[in-house]
Formats: structure tokens, C-alpha cells, sequence
């Protein structure tokens, strides 16, 4: 393997689980920009300075590392500690209930990545906007590998490092399509890509500054603005209304029933600040909520159109 051009190596102030903590940026098993292999991460990105390979790595419980490649490497390892948890603090959670002791105790270095990367984080949200999870996966990996660039540095297996937001607007209407993307959820990833400095400035900004900015794009609702909060703001109290299995997962995990978006918004108000962390830690802990016996979203080819 050769040798990064650029290390760092850093003691995080909380404990950190590098496989939990970066696991939540993956966007499926076959994501082109995500490896998980031997224990290390390998994540590759688009800095203003240009594409980026990451190698994350603990060397010991205490102990992480970040090695880069490409253009942007230099920026990337220097945003590492962030995207592993380092502005996330969990000093003032407080499990309350017996379900979030335990599932506390059991994953002490789960915490809150913060990519900074907020266009980045935004396209592949779109891209799960109204359909089921497998399908969006599916249409972010063939997007990745159809237009994506291949990633710098001795990568595990070949990887792609996401398209500029240039790149992204030009995507022709076919290709869309073959990705199984519908023309809206298209449109607008092509209007935001019109706009993606403007977009990125939200990480500069409050979470609440940095969802109004976000929602005056059409087709950016406060659903896809919580799931970029989480991932490139470190967002440990963005909740993801209107998802189609959350609130009841929530509502059986916790209270043992079905609820509404605004009744699990009401039983999770006790963490507030915390809310996403309780919903991490629920399900890094194998908690189970809803049995699964009503209608499921169904996949929908939108090949067709």
C-alpha cells in the first residue's frame, strides 16, 4: 500500500466507535464512495480543492487515524476528526428510560458524524425521497459508477468519489431514468446543483438557520433536511418526520404502540437535543419497534416513464 501524503492522528474527547460512528454514512451496501473492510473505513469525498480518499482506522480503543489521497486530501483529514464525532457532545443525554440504559451501555462510542458536506449529504437524500430504501441504494450506486470519477490512492476495491455539482446538472434525462430516478426527484437534484455553494454554506450555519436555507429549494421538505443534518451538520437532535416506518418504530420501541409524527415528537421531547442520538442508539442496540404485518412502500420503476 502506499504511502498517504497525508496523516493525522488524534485521542477523541468521547469514546468513538469508528465502524458505528461512520457506519451512518454509507448509503447501502454496494455504496461506491464507502469500504468497510478489516476493521477500517475507506470514504471518499469532493472537497473544494478536489476528490479525496480517506482511510480511517483505530489503532486502539482510544486512539483514531485518518490518512488521505488525492487533491482534497488535505482538507478531508483535517475534517476527520468532525466526521467522527469530535463537535458531538453527548454530555447532557440522559437515558432515562431502562430500553436506553442498556442501549447506551452497550454502544458507549456511538456518535454523530459531521461531514460539512451538505450538498454532498443532500443528493442521495433526495434520491430516497418516497420510495423504499433498496431502490435508492440501487439508483445512487449506478449514478455513482455511471458518472461518477474513479477514487485516488490504493483503495480496497474500486471506488468512485461523487460527481462535481457541474457534473451533476448535466446528468441527461435517459440516464435518469435507467437509475430508476422519477423526473421530480431529478429536478431536483439538478436545481440544487445550480445552487450547491449556496448549499454548503448551511454548515457555516445553526441548524435552524441551516433548515430555512435548505427549504428554499423546491422538493427540500423537512424530511430530507433532517437525514443532510444528521450526516453533514452532526446533528444529534434532527428527527426525520414524515419518514414511513419512524414514527411507529419509535412509538413500539418506546411505548409499545403505533404513533403519529407529532405523537413520537411528543414522546421523544424529554431528549430534546438528543433525539436523533436516542434513535441511533435504539437501533444500534437491536431494538425492535413495529411488527412488520401492513403494506410495505413498494418499489416503483420509474424506468418506465
Amino acid at each position: 500500500m502506499s504511502i498517504a501524503p497525508h496523516t493525522l492522528e488524534w485521542r477523541p474527547r468521547h469514546p468513538t466507535d469508528l465502524l458505528q460512528t461512520a457506519g451512518s454514512l454509507r448509503r447501502g451496501p454496494g455504496d461506491p464512495t464507502f469500504a468497510a473492510v478489516a476493521g477500517e473505513v475507506w470514504r471518499t469525498t469532493r472537497t473544494v480543492d478536489g476528490s479525496a480518499t480517506l482511510r480511517l482506522t483505530q489503532p486502539s480503543p482510544d486512539v483514531l487515524r485518518a490518512e488521505g489521497w488525492g487533491e482534497g486530501a488535505a482538507l478531508a483529514v483535517a475534517q476527520a476528526p468532525e466526521l467522527l464525532g469530535a463537535r458531538d457532545d453527548p454530555s447532557g443525554f440522559e437515558p432515562r428510560l431502562d430500553v436506553l440504559h442498556d442501549a447506551h451501555r452497550r454502544n458507549p462510542g456511538l456518535r454523530i458524524p459531521r461531514t460539512a458536506a451538505v450538498f454532498e449529504a443532500l443528493v442521495p437524500a433526495i434520491l430516497e425521497q418516497k420510495v423504499i430504501t433498496l431502490q435508492a441504494h440501487a439508483s445512487w450506486r449506478w449514478l455513482l459508477l455511471r458518472h461518477g470519477s474513479d477514487a485516488p490512492g490504493p483503495t480496497p476495491r474500486p471506488m468512485k468519489v461523487v460527481p462535481t455539482p457541474a457534473a451533476w446538472a448535466d446528468i441527461p434525462t435517459w440516464d435518469w431514468h435507467r437509475a430508476g430516478v422519477d423526473p421530480r426527484r431529478a429536478r431536483t437534484i439538478v436545481n440544487a446543483a445550480r445552487f450547491a455553494d449556496r448549499i454548503d454554506e448551511a454548515a457555516g450555519m445553526t441548524p435552524e438557520a441551516a433548515a430555512a436555507r435548505l427549504t428554499l429549494f423546491p422538493g427540500i421538505g423537512v424530511w430530507t433536511v433532517a437525514e443532510v443534518a444528521q450526516r453533514a451538520l452532526g446533528d444529534a437532535d434532527a428527527v426525520s418526520v414524515g419518514d414511513y416506518h419512524l414514527s411507529n418504530y419509535v412509538g413500539h420501541a418506546l411505548a409499545g404502540r403505533d404513533m403519529t409524527d407529532e405523537e413520537m415528537l411528543e414522546v421523544l421531547s424529554p431528549w430534546a437535543g438528543h433525539r436523533y442520538r436516542v434513535i441511533r442508539l435504539l437501533g444500534a442496540a437491536g431494538v425492535r419497534g413495529r411488527p412488520r404485518r401492513g403494506p410495505r412502500l413498494a418499489f416503483v420503476d420509474h424506468r418506465a416513464y
